[in-house]
């Protein structure tokens, strides 16, 4: 064993018997979450109180953090405060593509792993945004609400069943937002879609699939696996290496939160079980292999257990309804997410965009397209009027960069209205991960999902319905 992949392994904590794939921290738990009691205060319809400007800092600024500092940074009300990272040419590089916006002088904070402590503390910032390795997002969230800040954070916002808990306890106790950055019905047709659901378009809704499936394709169709800079699974060498001890749905948010509000969980409904299983790896032990031969820094990898390529999970509801999500980002497959909604009326499946009602086959094109501009909510259609006017989703820094989730945010916290997606949310989504770990390593065992909104759900009310009105009150749009 060479001196490279000696040093991955201890760093990775693989070299130790029993680390093998299937059996993490939590599958060898035969109880793999704890169920409160009681909740503390009720986060789901909470509104803080209201802020002129949403002072921002940044936690990590590499590849999705620096990105979101351009989104963030056109935003009316919104002020970039602090900018944190262990890497200060991370930094310099996020200070120069701020150079266009006067408005926003940033201080700055490296140096320590414990660097981001230091801003999070700060008296003049509202709230703080985490764009980190996954196993960190907890532990910033949690100190962030406990120094007076609300959280905006990539999924997951845990880990662990203990550290969804954590964080859903931590929001509770000090009344601050969690929000966690994922694909939901904010924009684009998740929110027709939703706006048709809440219509009673599609009837009664029975079953629904979301998935995380790509590999990398370039605009012509052609597969593309970057051959340098480590780019392939994940694009980053982190998140290769969470594909080694864990084997269950890793990322399950993009395909679960659209349909989860369109099916109402965690206000009306909530999931009760889930299984798991997952494909044998037939694609990333050999890759690296092959991408050793060209570049040492693979040989640590060399030899090692990689997860299943497929993880299928299927969960039901406690109205009896089934959600299945799928996880593959080493097969050479197009990309899929949000997939397909199906009621006691009609069905609705992306890729091609489509829509069927009954058993006469798909409606035509005419009437599909007739639908989707009936069923645009008006916060959308502004939205997409901001879009237009900055020339396309393509342009440089301008609207055309931000997300409607992002100026939702933003409008909630500036006019004091409640999260459409909150803690719950955050919690409920993320938790799927290690509750499908549990099941994978059981060869597809049921486990109950935990209720982090301890029974609220059976009298949440949906609160702002963005998807049929205007949204309340909506100043920035």
């Amino acid at each position: 064993m060479n001196s490279n992949r000696r040093d991955f392994l201890k760093t990775a904590g693989l070299a130790g018997a029993g680390m093998l794939i299937g059996a993490s921290k939590t599958a060898q738990s035969e109880q793999p979450f704890k169920q409160n009691e009681s909740q503390h205060f009720n986060m789901h319809g909470y509104a803080a109180p209201k802020l002129d400007r949403v002072r921002i800092g940044f936690v990590g600024v590499g590849s999705r953090g620096s990105g979101t500092v351009e989104r963030m940074a056109v935003i009316e009300g919104v002020e970039i405060t602090g900018l944190c990272d262990l890497y200060t040419d991370r930094l310099e590089n996020t200070i120069q593509s701020l150079r266009d916006f006067s408005d926003h002088d940033p201080e700055q904070y490296s140096g320590s792993d414990d660097a981001w402590k230091e801003m999070c503390s700060r008296n003049d910032i509202d709230l703080i945004y985490i764009a980190t390795p996954w196993d960190l997002h907890a532990e910033i969230a949690v100190f962030s609400m406990e120094h007076g800040k609300h959280v905006f954070t990539e999924l997951p916002v845990g880990v662990t069943m203990d550290e969804c808990w954590k964080v859903v306890e931590t929001s509770e106790r000090t009344r601050k937002h969690c929000f966690m950055e994922s694909s939901d019905c904010h924009g684009g047709i998740s929110s027709v879609l939703l706006n048709m659901v809440r219509d009673g378009f599609f009837g009664e809704l029975i079953h629904a699939e979301g998935h995380y499936i790509h590999d990398r394709v370039s605009d012509d169709g052609r597969w593309v696996r970057d051959e340098d800079n480590h780019q392939w699974f994940g694009y980053r060498p982190w998140r290769l290496k969470e594909n080694i001890n864990r084997n269950g749905n890793l990322y399950p948010g993009h395909g679960l939160a659209p349909l989860s509000q369109m099916m109402d969980l965690n206000y009306g409904d909530q999931m009760d079980y889930l299984v798991s299983i997952s494909s044998n790896d037939f694609t990333m032990a050999d890759r690296m292999e092959e991408l050793a031969e060209r570049d040492d820094y693979y040989e640590a990898f060399v030899g090692l257990e990689f997860r299943g390529n497929m993880n299928t999970t299927v969960i039901r509801t406690k109205k009896g309804r089934t959600i299945m999500l799928q996880h593959d980002i080493s097969s050479p497959r197009p990309g899929r997410r949000f997939h397909l909604i199906s009621g006691d009326k009609g069905i609705y499946e992306a890729e091609p965009s489509r829509i069927a009602m009954s058993h006469d086959g798909w409606v035509p094109e005419e009437e599909f397209e007739a639908l989707m501009e009936q069923y645009t909510p008006e916060i959308t259609k502004k939205f997409n009027e901001k879009v237009q006017q900055a020339g396309g989703r393509r342009g440089d820094r301008s609207y055309a960069r931000v997300t409607a989730s992002d100026w939702r945010l933003i409008d909630c916290l500036r006019n004091g209205l409640p999260l459409e997606k909150d803690v719950y949310d955050a919690a409920l989504y993320s938790a799927v991960t290690p509750l499908s770990e549990w099941s994978v390593a059981r060869q597809g065992a049921t486990v109950k999902v935990p209720d982090f909104t301890v029974g609220a759900w059976k009298t949440n009310s949906r609160g702002l319905d963005i998807s049929i009105q205007n949204g309340g009150t909506t100043n920035l749009l």
